[in-house]
C-alpha cells in the first residue's frame, strides 16, 4: 500500500508518453533496423567482420537520427573469427547430411577428413590416452549419446505475485568419464583430427558457443544435433562401418584486436543538471549459428528506435540521455565493464560517477518489455511503478524487487551505480533460442520491437526529466 500511494506521488510526464507511444506505434522504423541487422549483416561475433560491420552500421544511424557525440570507444579483446565452409556428412552405409556447426574460434581440419569416426563415450581419459595410436587422425565422438535436453524455459516473474527463481535454467551437460574441462587438452594430446559432440538441444536445435582463447593447435571442435550425434554414437557401439565425410574451413583475423562499443547521446538542457547521465544499453554482438535476433539484435534496434523517437519529437531532456551499443558481451560482458572501468570505476571517476544517474540494460528474452528487475532497490519501486503504470497499454506488466545476473548492468552495479534489466518474454527463450541456430529473425514480432523500444524511450525520458536522481541502493556509494 505505502509503495502505491509513493507511487502515485511520481510525477509521469502523461503527454510526453503519449507522444512517445504515437510515434512509436505508428510510425516506427524498428523492424527496418532489426531486418538490416539480422538479415543483411546477420550473427555478429565479436570483431568479426560483420560485428564491424555492425559498429559502422549503428554509428551511422545515429548519425542520420540527429545524435550528439556519436563514436566508437575501443577496448582490448583477441582476434575475430569466421566460418569460411563446412561440410559434414555420412556417406556409408548409406547417405545422410548431417546437421553441425563448429564451436567459435575452433581452426580448421587439415583439408577434407574421409574415414569411420571413432567413439570414445565410455572410456576414461586415462583409457582414451591408451588408444592414442586408433585415434591419430580420426574423427571422434568422445560423448555418450544424449539422453537429457533442455524441456523448459525459465520462470516468467512477470506471471506471478509470489517471489520466483530468476534467471536461465541450468545447461543439461553432455556425459561420459571425461572430464569437459580436460577435453580439449586430451584429443590435442591424442591426436584426434576432429571432434563431434551433441548438446542440450532437441529437434534440430543446437546450441553453439566458443572460447575466443582457442589455441591454433586445437583440434576442430563441431557441436551436432543430438539426435544425429546419438545415431552415429549408436551405429559405431553396433559395429556398424560409418563413414563420415569431413570439411571444415575458418580464418581468424588478428589484424586489429581492439573491439568497439558505440556510445551516442541526447545532450541535456537543465543548466544545473544536464551533465548527469541516463544511459540505456544493450549488447550488439551475438554468436554465429543463427543471426542473433533475440540475442541481441531486437535490443540493438529498440535502442535505436528509442533514440529516434526522442529525437524525432523534439523532446529536451534535462539529463543527458546516453545509448551504448556493447561488444563482447557473450565472452564475459566485456564491452561493458571495459567502459565502466574507464569512465566510471575507481577514485579517479568519482565526480563522473556522481554525475551518473542510472542504467537501463535490454538483453536477457525477446518480446515486449514487461517490468525491470528492480535489484532488491526498493526505493525505486515506487518510481518505476509509476512510470510502468503509464505504459500497461502497451503491454507493460509490473517490476520486480529480484535481481538478474549474467548481462550488462552488473557493471555499472559494481561501479556502485543504479543498473536495472528489462523483464521481457522467456516463451520459447531458453529452449529455442538462446545461443542456438534458431535464433533468427522469424522468432521476434514486430510489434514487440515497438513496444520495447516505446518503453525504453519512455523510461530514459522519464528518468532524464525527473527532480531528483534514481536512488542508488544503500551498498552504493555516490
Amino acid at each position: 500500500m505505502f509503495a502505491t500511494q509513493l507511487a502515485a506521488q511520481e510525477p509521469v510526464d502523461q503527454a510526453a508518453i503519449a507522444r512517445i507511444k504515437d510515434e512509436g506505434l505508428n510510425r516506427s522504423q524498428v523492424l527496418t533496423a532489426f531486418d538490416h541487422l539480422t538479415n543483411v549483416i546477420g550473427p555478429r561475433l565479436t570483431n568479426s567482420p560483420a560485428f564491424r560491420q555492425a559498429v559502422e552500421w549503428v554509428a551511422g544511424e545515429a548519425k542520420r537520427y540527429g545524435l550528439a557525440n556519436v563514436h566508437t570507444e575501443a577496448w582490448p579483446f583477441g582476434r575475430g573469427w569466421t566460418l569460411e565452409k563446412l561440410t559434414i556428412e555420412m556417406t556409408a552405409p548409406r547417405y545422410f547430411p548431417i546437421i553441425a556447426y563448429p564451436e567459435a574460434w575452433t581452426p580448421s581440419t587439415r583439408g577434407e577428413l574421409l574415414g569411420t569416426p571413432v567413439y570414445v563415450g565410455d572410456l576414461s581419459a586415462d583409457q582414451v590416452r591408451a588408444r592414442k595410436a586408433d585415434l591419430a587422425g580420426k574423427i571422434v565422438l568422445p560423448w555418450k549419446p544424449q539422453t537429457e535436453f533442455i524441456t523448459r524455459d525459465r520462470v516468467q516473474p512477470a506471471d506471478h505475485q509470489e517471489r520466483v527463481p530468476i534467471g536461465a535454467p541450468p545447461n543439461v551437460a553432455t556425459s561420459g568419464p571425461v572430464d569437459r574441462r580436460g577435453l580439449p587438452a586430451l584429443m590435442r594430446e591424442v591426436g584426434a583430427a576432429a571432434v563431434l559432440q551433441p548438446n542440450q538441444g532437441e529437434d534440430g536445435t543446437l546450441f553453439v558457443l566458443g572460447n575466443r582463447g582457442t589455441p591454433d593447435d586445437a583440434v576442430p571442435s563441431l557441436i551436432l544435433a543430438s539426435e544425429q550425434y546419438n545415431m552415429i554414437a549408436r551405429m559405431l557401439q553396433q559395429g556398424v562401418p560409418v563413414q563420415l565425410r569431413l570439411n571444415l574451413q575458418t580464418r581468424y583475423y588478428a589484424a586489429d584486436t581492439n573491439a568497439l562499443n558505440v556510445i551516442a547521446e541526447i545532450p541535456g538542457t537543465d543548466p544545473r543538471i544536464g551533465d548527469e547521465v541516463v544511459m540505456v544499453g544493450g549488447h550488439l554482438d551475438s554468436w554465429h549459428s543463427g543471426t542473433g535476433a533475440t540475442d541481441n539484435a531486437d535490443a540493438a534496434a529498440e535502442l535505436l528506435e528509442a533514440a529516434r523517437i526522442l529525437k524525432t519529437l523534439g523532446l529536451k531532456p534535462r539529463r543527458t540521455i546516453r545509448f551504448a551499443w556493447w561488444g563482447g558481451e557473450e565472452q564475459g560482458l566485456l564491452g561493458a565493464r571495459a567502459w565502466v572501468d574507464q569512465h566510471l570505476a575507481g577514485d579517479a571517476n568519482a565526480v563522473a560517477r556522481g554525475r551518473f544517474d542510472v542504467y537501463f540494460n535490454q538483453d536477457p528474452g525477446t518480446g515486449p518489455i514487461y517490468g525491470w528487475y528492480l535489484e532488491e532497490n526498493q526505493a525505486v519501486q515506487p518510481i518505476f511503478d509509476a512510470w510502468l503504470n503509464a505504459l500497461k497499454d502497451v503491454g507493460a506488466r509490473t517490476n520486480v524487487l529480484d535481481k538478474i545476473g549474467s548481462t550488462d548492468h552488473l557493471a555499472f552495479i559494481a561501479a556502485g551505480v543504479p543498473g536495472f534489466n528489462s523483464i521481457q518474454d522467456y516463451t520459447d527463450y531458453d529452449t529455442r533460442t538462446h545461443h542456438t541456430n534458431m535464433d533468427v529473425y522469424e522468432r521476434v514480432k514486430p510489434d514487440d520491437l515497438k513496444q520495447a523500444a516505446i518503453v525504453l524511450a519512455a523510461f530514459a525520458y522519464q528518468a532524464a526529466m525527473r527532480d531528483g536522481k534514481i536512488p542508488r541502493a544503500p551498498r552504493m556509494t555516490p
